[in-house]
């Protein structure tokens, strides 16, 4: 009997289920985050089984192909084969024989027609799939896994690795709204499993800055939430777009937009109202509202208090301690850099998210690391938010995110003005992939990039004045 993989079982153990909240990854859940990697990378469906995934964990394929293996890499967070107990396998060389080439010849000859098509063209399907023209619950349930696995590849590795695949599932589900009968048993859970799936998808098109189609896709979902009759969702889509108006320096729309979705608080739980209340925060403080945005921090922090997680919807379980402390850090961040105050209680609620943020979010752990260095860099010792930014700088880069990036490259003037030359050049790559990358400018010149993080008629804090405030 072979040694089994333990290293490989470990790191799937290690990671976090899509389907399962709270759980460890089965192996049909590695499957599933594999095939869909390949699709999003190389356009093709892979079919990668648990039943594969067994063999592999028990040491019977010792070398999988290189798509598995580097799917594996990144999904489990390693960086070469051997940290998952993967080992090329000893042969001996063969020589070429004229067979080989005669058979080399042949095929290129036989499929001459095919390689002279576009592999763009080769890519795109001949028929799309077929919608049910009766919805029954397990094609609900389908949606739902969907969503879910979605959402946790966006935490985990940001919007822009696999946005398309999930726009194409948003088209299929927008087919069972059109084209198949629902029962009317049925028609609540399943427009709210096409807005889940929506508002996945509109989230993962806001963090790669296609602004326009996060937006299209937001109304969608809002407007299945509204038609299911459900308040959870749709404070939570409200919450997103809200959060994409002020990311996008629309700090009023997006004030307007959690107001709204605080209407009938009492049917929301606990994590919603402490969730609105933190966009609330955050975007009073763009708009200068000092005393309002502590107040309302404090507000988000009570209600965050008395939360129950088994009572949240799926997805709602993001919220734990370590988000609620970057999202209230990052409200008093602004009034940090903008105005010099506060500095000491956003810097350790952003250090608590940092703290507290696991491997499936380190989106969220790369960007509050960011902001944490950046206010480190600009009120403190930029020997200390160099210690601090060498962490986020690994993180941002295992993310493909706009805004992680836009935060990267914040930090980077920071350090630039700053004697760290120890860590600005690990800065500089993690950003110049962003920078030098012209569909990024273009998708930021016409679908509204952030403006800046200073308010109006406002400069940085000193140190000098920082530390005074603390």
């Amino acid at each position: 009997m072979p040694d089994p993989n333990m290293q490989l079982r470990r790191a799937r153990e290690g990671l976090s289920s899509p389907s399962a909240p709270g759980e460890h990854a089965s192996r049909q859940d590695l499957a599933d985050l594999v095939n869909a990697w390949i699709m999003q990378e190389h356009h093709r469906e892979a079919g990668l089984t648990a039943n594969y995934i067994g063999k592999l964990e028990r040491g019977l394929v010792r070398w999988p192909n290189c798509d598995y293996r580097a799917a594996l890499r990144i999904i489990l967070g390693v960086e070469h084969d051997a940290d998952l107990g993967f080992h090329r396998p000893r042969r001996t060389q063969q020589a070429t024989t004229v067979t080989d080439v005669d058979r080399k010849g042949f095929i290129r000859t036989a499929l001459g027609v095919a390689a002279a098509v576009p592999l763009a063209q080769l890519a795109i399907p001949s028929q799309s799939a077929n919608v049910p023209s009766v919805v029954a619950a397990a094609d609900i349930g389908e949606l739902r896994n969907i969503a879910s696995v979605f959402s946790t590849w966006d935490h985990t590795y940001g919007g822009g690795l696999v946005r398309d695949a999930v726009a194409a599932q948003v088209r299929y589900s927008v087919g069972l709204l059109e084209h198949a009968r629902c029962p009317r048993g049925l028609h609540d859970e399943l427009y709210a499993a096409v807005g889940w799936l929506g508002h996945v998808g509109a989230s993962m098109a806001f963090d790669a800055y296609a602004h326009d189609d996060a937006r299209k896709m937001f109304r969608l979902a809002l407007t299945c939430a509204e038609e299911a009759g459900d308040w959870h969702l749709r404070a939570k889509v409200l919450s997103s777009m809200a959060r994409q108006a002020i990311w996008c320096g629309d700090a009023d729309s997006g004030l307007t937009l959690v107001e709204l979705a605080l209407v009938r608080a009492d049917r929301l739980t606990f994590a919603e109202r402490a969730m609105l209340l933190t966009g609330r925060a955050r975007a009073l403080a763009k708009l200068g509202r000092v005393q309002e945005t502590l107040a309302t921090v404090g507000q988000a922090d009570e209600q965050f208090a008395r939360i129950h997680p088994a009572e949240e919807a799926p997805w709602m379980r993001y919220y734990d301690a370590a988000q609620h402390a970057g999202d209230t850090g990052h409200a008093l961040f602004d009034l940090a850099m903008t105005r010099g105050q506060f500095v000491s209680e956003a810097s350790g609620r952003l250090a608590a998210a940092v703290a507290g943020h696991t491997a499936p979010y380190v989106r969220s752990r790369a960007i509050s690391g960011i902001k944490l260095a950046s206010l480190t860099m600009a009120t403190g010792d930029p020997d200390e938010a160099a210690a601090i930014g060498a962490r986020a700088v690994k993180d941002a880069g295992r993310v493909r995110s706009c805004r992680t990036q836009d935060d990267m490259r914040e930090l980077h003037r920071l350090a630039r003005t700053t004697s760290a030359p120890q860590w600005l050049s690990s800065v500089t790559r993690s950003t110049r992939r962003s920078k030098h990358d012209p569909g990024q400018r273009s998708r930021d010149s016409q679908q509204g990039r952030p403006r800046s993080r200073v308010h109006p008629g406002r400069t940085r804090p000193t140190r000098r004045r920082a530390a005074a405030a603390r």
